[in-house]
């Protein structure tokens, strides 16, 4: 039986994998590592060090930023210098020490030693400024937003150099939603002006410097993203959800970048959740994509759930598609 880390080899490079990889199990997420992340627990609210203030609102299965007036970062974009400041990448050496441990005790033979990062690019934009007031920016001060995505991702090739020096991870897990379940927020040639050459940088920055396996989180509609995935070297394209058609990006990307998810997190993971919604949904996911290029998984964007249970669950119809389908089992 092959190990997990060599089974998902197997599956993203059309070799011969023994079974389905099984949601994250491939990836050992470091998450002591210390940054400057944009969630709260539910019904509190913080600020971030960039002065963002994000609220998890009771009753939400979610923290998102606050935008009104006493709140918002950046009010105009050609001010941009003035308002946003990014905070230091730098930690202490006492801060990173249960990272270190945690990262020194993995099995790099059976699993990924990951970092994680979020929020990415696109979502710092409109974190800092609101979504409204973001996508017009690309239109009506196009050179601001340049010059402000630039300044972002010095931050995160700083905190990058940081993450690689103390854990040396051999995976990079990375958040960045693109759009809705029905389409991109911006087209593939405003994306690919304003935030590719950024992320070719921070994902060859990582390549650099130890990382094997890139996988990008964006649990919403980016089938017409693909292609700029693949150019800045996207392993797995994690929270692909069924309004991208999943099977048709299989066999027209297969080969070039791999695909994560293809069972919506908003179908199986709610307060009604069944085991028998789940089951259907990972089996129909499974038969319709294949053996390659394909892992069976919530699009939900780390191995949690928001609903208890839901996540386990997942995993167990995961492993009786898999004795169905791999006979050896």
């Amino acid at each position: 039986m092959l190990t997990k880390r060599q089974n998902l080899l197997e599956t993203i490079r059309g070799g011969s994998p023994d079974r389905f990889v099984k949601q994250y199990e491939f990836l050992n997420f470091i998450m002591e590592a210390p940054m400057d992340i944009a969630i709260t627990a539910p019904g509190t609210e913080k600020k971030t060090g960039w002065g963002i203030t994000i609220r998890w609102t009771e009753g939400q299965i979610g923290s998102f930023p606050v935008h009104d007036k006493e709140h918002i970062v950046l009010p105009d974009i050609s001010r941009w210098k003035e308002f946003v400041k990014a905070p230091s990448p730098k930690y202490s050496e006492e801060e990173w020490e249960a990272a270190i441990l945690h990262a020194n005790s993995v099995d790099r033979k059976e699993e990924y030693v990951t970092a994680f990062f979020a929020p990415g690019l696109f979502e710092q934009t409109h974190y800092l400024m609101g979504m409204e007031n973001a996508l017009a920016a690309y239109y009506e001060d196009p050179e601001a937003m340049h010059e402000l995505i630039d300044y972002i991702t010095e931050y995160e090739l700083a905190y990058a150099k940081e993450v690689t020096s103390h854990i040396h991870p051999d995976a990079l897990f990375h958040h960045d939603d693109w759009g809705s379940q029905r389409a991109s927020f911006i087209s593939p040639e405003m994306f690919n002006e304003f935030f590719l050459p950024s992320y070719k940088k921070i994902y060859q920055f990582y390549r650099d410097n130890g990382v094997d396996l890139i996988v990008h989180h964006c649990d919403s509609y980016a089938a017409n993203l693909v292609p700029a995935m693949i150019e800045m070297g996207v392993d797995i394209w994690q929270g692909v959800m069924t309004t991208n058609n999943t099977p048709e990006l299989i066999k027209k990307y297969g080969g070039q970048i791999s695909f994560m998810g293809d069972i919506d997190s908003g179908v199986i993971d709610f307060p009604g959740w069944t085991r028998e919604i789940i089951a259907k949904n990972v089996e129909e996911a499974c038969r319709r994509n294949g053996k390659l290029y394909f892992i069976p998984s919530a699009s939900q964007g780390l191995n949690i759930s928001s609903f208890p249970g839901v996540y386990e669950t997942t995993d167990e119809e995961i492993d009786r598609v898999n004795r169905e389908i791999f006979p050896t089992l």
